[in-house]
Parts: structure tokens; sequence; C-alpha cells
């Protein structure tokens, strides 16, 4: 009965942020205030934070109520504690360019040769890694085994590694070992 809607704000204080709500102007003797339900038939109150990616696995609040009519010297606060769990669901897609490729049978590579079509045809290999969200993921790493080798001689020869998007790779060791 009589819900109202609060007037908060955001506030900084000596490095400290706080979020001040108007809980009423005047507040009626044995006025009840509730908030943080977990009901249907209760309130909630929604609060936006950002930037919980580096928090932990919980944030704690301070809550503290204050009458600017009746100073007083207790000081009562409560504490409450909200596990936060980010969550994202990551996608990869990969493709090969062309994605297939048929050697002609009397095809040999040329030892020695420092040109790349001496050693086969190209094939690109594009992977994307895609964030479905909701939340932004920081720190993700993306271990890819590409089989290069089969019977110590090349099925694959890695030439080159590139990115784009802010992500950086470690080159394997076996990165383009005869210098092509």
């Amino acid at each position: 009965q009589g819900q109202e809607k609060l007037s908060c704000k955001l506030k900084k204080e000596n490095g400290t942020h706080m979020v001040l709500c108007e809980l009423g102007n005047p507040m009626k003797a044995g006025a009840q205030v509730r908030g943080w339900g977990f009901s249907p038939t209760e309130p909630i109150t929604l609060l936006s934070v950002s930037g919980l990616e580096d928090m932990g696995d919980a944030i704690t609040f301070q809550l503290q109520l204050q009458s600017k009519n009746s100073p007083s010297s207790a000081n009562t606060s409560v504490t409450v504690t909200v596990p936060v769990e980010a969550q994202a669901e990551m996608d990869l897609r990969g493709n090969s360019l062309p994605a297939t490729i048929v050697l002609p049978v009397s095809w040999h590579r040329v030892e020695g040769s420092r040109r790349q079509e001496d050693h086969g045809i190209k094939v690109e290999h594009v992977y994307q890694l895609h964030n479905k969200g909701p939340s932004t993921v920081s720190g993700v790493t993306l271990h890819l085994a590409v089989p290069n080798q089969l019977g110590g001689r090349f099925l694959l020869y890695l030439l080159e590694l590139g990115t784009e998007g802010g992500m950086s790779c470690d080159d394997p060791p076996d990165l383009n070992p005869m210098q092509v």
C-alpha cells in the first residue's frame, strides 16, 4: 500500500561512491520502508552497477538510514553482500579458404626454395571468437592446436599468424621454420 517511487542520486564523497535516496519528506511516524525483496509480492530495489568484471564473486553494500530532523548518535548500518556472477557465452567460428585442395599426384616440394608457391597451395584459416553476452569479457585465452606434421613430413606449413580487434597471439615455436 502506498508505494512510492524513490528519488535517488549518485554521490562521491572521500573516494567512496554512494547512492542517496530520499525516502520521504516528511516521513510519517511508524512508516516502514521495504526494498530488496525476492518474492513477486515484495518490492525490488534495482541497482545498476557497472565494472564488476574484476570484483570477484560478491559485492558488498553498506546501507544506512539517516534523518535530517533528529540527528542520532546511533550510527546504525547494515552490510548486505550480493553474489556476482558474470555470464558470457562465447562462440568460435572457423573457415578455410579455399575449403578443399587437391594436389596433383606428380607435385613435389622444391627443396631449398624460399618461395611460397614451391611449398604448396596457400590455405588461409580464419577463426572468429564472438562474445554473445550478456556480460563483457576480458582475459580470454584461446588455445588452437593445428596438426602441421604427419609422419615427420609437413601436412600444413604454418607461414604466419595474425589477429584483429585488440587481440594478441603468441607465435608457435614451429612457425615458418624454413623462413619461406
